[in-house]
């Protein structure tokens, strides 16, 4: 049966090769399940007009009624316009057109009451609707379009020149579902349809396209998401259990000497119950013979590179050489001094390779990796080349992984026979790890707790009008002996943006802080590495007072003296990013603060980014709002932000309907995990049907 939804579209009665074409380049439909999946966005109620007196421009769209009393041409050439007025018996409103003039003309007749749909705009005092749908209000239109709800289908500008404006697609789906009829297969069991109160498969796809009433409508909205997030649940948990079971992993048997040496004389504090527990969790992984996929999260400071450290003395005591990968020299460059400070006592050899490593540092690094002198390896994607060979790797730390595509991180799978331990790490999760995590696919480990002594950051917002209090704020916190960041979006001014600039802001702050009392460093991304470097020592020796920077800080700076973080046209940056920045001050004993700067104009998505900031210090919980905001990305694929592959379901709203359906997952194949039993052939069919393409959703 589902063979018949693979046949190409063009054999649709009404299709044709060059609609066929059209729908390809434009829509991605190729095959009659394209098209039956590709869903309306929205149904209007023909039963329910909104008369004239009542039409607002707070209505997205709307169904009205009346007759034409008006219709003439205005204009000339390019600008020419038809323009007709609608009149119902509580008044009238202007209907415009800009293409298709004559033959919209002539189709249009006085004395004939029409149903009109659009979008209504306010302009010059008066309400108007501009290419609107039109149709003569009578019930002898086709089947296609006759319903109580009628679909509304995305279209282009091509689609619609061919005849393929929703109207003509609705028709294209009615002839679909008319051929497919009885031809559908079922995708879910018996027992799950009944014990779910769910529609029949078929019976959903008819009432999702045309149905008769809102009820129908709604039992096919639910059966749908079902579906798609069982076969998602499906998908991730199967590839976990399969990864669990047959991913070999090497066996880290004991905790030996590096390991009891750093912790019980090498700490430079003792660690926190969460960081405790974190390396037990790790450890539980890690002697199981399976390979561990964990992820570690925590707030900048809470100590996440200390759990790291002793995770990959542990391999060392096994046997086995580590690597932790930054995403930026800086980071990884620190990474490295602050390690090799903590084993400065001990017998631990660890090495740095980044782009900007000399040659022939690099030739002797890669020797002595491939002999095995070499016990932990810090870098950049340098790591990731295929001429960077281990003796023996076994543990692998990944920094700030949302800074790395999926197929980087991938690579350091085959740096082994087997392959190596993963943790991947972050300060903030991003949706696309939060989601992964949500359906339960990587393992995670929570650091929520932040070493003694350490302060929460407090985060204000202040508006561009607010800068005079701000400087003075500055003033006060440096006469403090304290220093202060100031991080702009842009490095020079663009005509394009209407946004803060490096540049500027430096001249300006120049002008409020003058030398010789005050100094500046200066800090971007187009500065040469040497340049860059100078100017952070300097900001690191306290020798200047205010650190002006893009977002090149973001990760990588440690400068517990620094209190201030100022983010200007904070609006314009992610969540994620936001936090990054934030988690910047805050990382010695005394009070830290965070000023998020703004226009006074701000969108939804910039009011509610700022407010989730200025309330809370909680990574997961600015990651859970990030997710609303941005979407998770595309879970099995390489995307990292933006909405999932879902027709149906959205991963926030259906928060309930995941579970549920995880949970009904994880049942099956507890009990049934290779789908043998008789009650499961329609899943397994179902899958066996799917074209199977590379699956990504296994890398953290």
């Amino acid at each position: 049966m589902e063979l018949f939804l693979d046949t190409k579209i063009e054999y649709l009665k009404g299709v044709g090769p060059s609609r066929a074409v059209l729908l390809q380049r434009e829509l991605g439909i190729f095959t009659f399940r394209d098209l039956l999946v590709y869903y309306p966005f929205r149904y209007v109620d023909r039963t329910h007009f909104v008369s004239i007196r009542n039409v607002c421009d707070t209505n997205n769209y709307i169904v009205t009624k009346g007759y034409i009393t008006r219709l003439e041409l205005i204009g000339t050439g390019r600008t020419q316009r038809l323009a007709a007025t609608l009149t119902d018996e509580t008044g009238s409103m202007e209907l415009v057109w800009f293409q298709g003039l004559k033959w919209i003309k002539d189709a249009l007749k006085p004395n004939v009451e029409y149903m009109v749909m659009g979008k209504p705009n306010f302009f010059n005092g008066k309400y108007s609707i501009s290419h609107p749908e039109v149709e003569v209000l009578r019930n002898n239109v086709d089947d296609a379009i006759k319903q109580t709800f009628m679909p509304v289908y995305s279209s282009t500008e091509k689609l619609k020149a061919a005849g393929l404006a929703s109207k003509g697609i609705s028709k294209l789906v009615y002839t679909l579902l008319k051929e497919a009829e009885g031809r559908i297969a079922e995708t879910l069991p018996i027992y799950i349809l009944q014990n779910n109160r769910l529609m029949k498969r078929e019976d959903a796809l008819l009432s999702i396209h045309f149905p008769e009433n809102n009820e129908l409508l709604q039992q096919a909205i639910y059966r749908l998401k079902f579906e798609e997030l069982f076969f998602l649940q499906l998908d991730y948990q199967y590839s976990k259990k399969k990864r669990k079971e047959s991913t070999q992993g090497f066996v880290f048997s004991k905790i030996g000497e590096s390991f009891n040496t750093f912790y019980t004389t090498c700490l430079p504090f003792e660690l926190t119950n969460a960081q405790k527990r974190v390396v037990r969790e790790i450890r539980n992984d890690v002697k199981t013979g399976m390979q561990m996929n964990r992820l570690l999260q925590g707030d900048v400071g809470s100590g996440k590179t200390l759990v790291a450290l002793l995770c990959m003395l542990m391999a060392k005591d096994n046997g086995f050489q580590a690597c932790m990968m930054a995403p930026t020299e800086i980071l990884a460059t620190q990474h490295f001094a602050g390690i090799t400070k903590f084993l400065a006592s001990m017998d631990v050899k660890v090495a740095l390779l980044t782009g900007s490593t000399k040659l022939s540092d690099k030739r002797k690094i890669k020797e002595q990796l491939l002999n095995g002198d070499i016990d932990i390896l810090i870098g950049t994607h340098a790591l990731i080349e295929d001429d960077v060979k281990f003796a023996n790797l076994g543990f692998v730390v990944i920094d700030e992984q949302h800074r790395f595509g999926v197929e980087q991180r991938a690579k350091m799978w085959t740096k082994n026979h087997i392959p190596p331990h993963i943790l991947v790490m972050t300060a903030t999760p991003i949706p696309r790890t939060l989601a992964m995590t949500f359906y339960g696919d990587l393992d995670c480990s929570v650091i929520d707790e932040l070493p003694p002594g350490r302060k929460p950051i407090k985060t204000v917002h202040q508006y561009d009008t607010d800068r005079l209090k701000v400087f003075s704020f500055m003033e006060k916190q440096i006469a403090l002996g304290r220093q202060v960041y100031v991080v702009y979006p842009l490095i020079k001014e663009s005509e394009k943006l209407d946004l803060k600039d490096l540049m500027d802001g430096y001249e300006s702050i120049s002008r409020r802080f003058p030398l010789p009392q005050y100094q500046i460093s200066i800090v971007h991304g187009q500065m040469k590495a040497a340049d860059k470097d100078y100017e952070m020592d300097r900001f690191k020796q306290g020798i200047t007072n205010i650190m002006v920077s893009t977002t090149v800080i973001e990760v990588g700076v440690d400068v517990p003296n620094a209190t201030v973080m100022i983010i200007e046209n904070a609006e314009r940056f992610g969540l994620a990013q936001l936090h990054q920045l934030r988690g910047r001050v805050g990382r010695g004993g005394e009070q830290s603060y965070c000023i998020l700067m703004t226009s006074d104009k701000l969108t939804y998505v910039g009011r509610e980014r700022i407010s989730t900031m200025v309330r809370s210090n909680d990574g997961f919980e600015i990651s859970e709002a990030d997710l609303k905001l941005r979407g998770p990305g595309d879970l099995q694929g390489l995307q990292q932000s933006g909405v999932v592959h879902l027709k149906m379901a959205d991963i926030v709203k259906d928060e309930s309907l995941i579970r549920l359906t995880r949970d009904i997952v994880a049942d099956i194949l507890h009990d049934d995990q290779e789908l043998k039993k008789i009650d499961n052939a329609p899943i397994r069919l179902y899958l066996q049907s799917r074209k199977k393409e590379q699956n990504w959703s296994k890398i953290s």
